[in-house]
């Protein structure tokens, strides 16, 4: 398996989450949605949206990248990603797409130069339809609206959604035939840093690439995880663990929020539970409720490579068809 089974895997996982995330109360999330087990629409209301009491006032034209959708900001019950549909990806992860097709279709890679593109599409109108942007997001076109360099305008973020875009990263990379795994995390470190300059952030960055690249050579998961040292992560917790409810260990052994290193952790712990069952980990890891987008990508990213990403997910993953659309013509690569 490659890395464009790890980018592909983070896609349906974010997509598989996006209608229950951020969902704290599982009694609402199952009410709402049930037991699911395909991609589903977002509905209205969501009943833990914070953007009753959240704002973002733009400091001017370089900042304000919700355009349209700042007006459901300060709006009771409005759903994070209240226009998207069945299998569309999340702000972050059409932004991992966007940064995978431009690393193909230019044949290589800079971090400033992706900056840019980051701009620009932010910028852009309609580019994207998602009613919320992370922090890390509003405080880099903060900075850029004040003056600061792209390269200049991270913030010390130490959010799950840090690792976003580092399976698009790699597997761009992996494409142009740029394998070396010290490069391969030199890059990751470097393309997180620039959004999210925190030393959680960047650990996470660096051991989750570590991992991928173990799972590439074909080492089992529960090995590598076993082997590598990373923070909070302990194989004999997750094997006393293993026969509790999924919402005792993800909701009360570890917390469901967005905060690292604990939010890795738990990602890791599904990928360790349902190491041979790609669809599972991902469902199990939705229905827990909190960041699962986020920890999907981990989750995701990990079984992409060691499970295969079943064709059922592929098919309604709407990503799949501008990305086949933008990369046909490129010789060798197949999705």
């Amino acid at each position: 398996m490659s890395l464009q089974n790890a980018f592909l895997g983070s896609l349906v996982g974010d997509a598989i989450s996006m209608p229950v995330h951020w969902y704290y109360d599982r009694n609402a999330l199952d009410r709402d949605y049930g037991d699911f087990d395909d991609y589903l629409p977002p509905r209205n209301p969501h009943p833990d949206s914070i953007l009753w009491r959240s704002t973002y006032d733009p400091v001017g034209p370089k900042a304000d990248i919700l355009r349209e959708q700042s007006k459901f900001w300060g709006e009771k019950g409005a759903h994070y990603h209240q226009f998207l549909q069945a299998g569309e990806n999340t702000l972050n992860l059409k932004l991992s797409v966007e940064l995978y097709r431009w690393i193909i279709l230019r044949g290589g890679y800079d971090l400033n130069g992706w900056l840019r593109r980051y701009a620009e599409v932010m910028l852009s109108p309609g580019w994207h339809h998602d009613t919320y942007a992370e922090e890390y997001h509003r405080k880099f076109f903060t900075n850029y609206a004040r003056g600061r360099a792209l390269n200049s305008c991270a913030s010390a973020d130490l959010h799950i959604g840090a690792l976003s875009l580092i399976p698009g990263l790699l597997a761009g990379l992996e494409a142009l035939d740029i394998t070396d795994p010290s490069t391969l995390i030199e890059h990751a470190v470097s393309l997180v840093r620039a959004t999210h300059d925190h030393e959680y952030s960047l650990r996470a960055a660096a051991d989750y690439t570590r991992i991928l690249i173990h799972s590439c050579d074909g080492t089992p998961i529960r090995k590598v995880l076993s082997e590598l040292p990373i923070p909070g992560v302990s194989v004999s917790k997750f094997m006393n663990w293993v026969d509790l409810p999924d919402r005792v260990v993800v909701g009360e052994k570890l917390s469901t929020a967005c905060y690292l290193p604990e939010s890795f952790v738990a990602s890791l712990y599904f990928v360790w539970k349902y190491h041979d069952d790609f669809s599972l980990a991902l469902l199990q890891n939705a229905k827990c409720g909190g960041d699962n987008c986020h920890r999907a990508v981990v989750v995701g990213g990990v079984l992409g490579i060691g499970c295969g990403v079943p064709r059922k997910w592929l098919r309604k993953l709407v990503s799949m068809e501008d990305l086949r659309c933008d990369l046909k013509a490129v010789k060798g690569l197949s999705l």
